[in-house]
């Protein structure tokens, strides 16, 4: 997390966990369950509360996405 240090708003645990994730939107991409929304979360190891930060796509990696479909 670029060096600063990260404490969890529910319980004040330092430990986290960090992971990825996409979902579909609407419109077309939910019709073709095209993954164009990315996410990035932020896990306490303690009490499993976790934060999400969207993330930016490029258009290749939706093309590609789609044609993985």
């Amino acid at each position: 997390m670029n060096n600063t240090r990260w404490q969890c708003p529910k319980c004040q645990n330092t430990g986290y966990e960090t992971d990825k994730f996409a979902a579909t939107g609407g419109g077309f991409s939910k019709i073709f369950d095209v993954q164009n929304k990315k996410f990035n979360t932020v896990s306490c190891t303690n009490c499993g509360y976790t934060e999400i930060y969207k993330s930016s796509t490029s258009t290749l990696g939706n093309i590609f996405d789609f044609l993985t479909n």
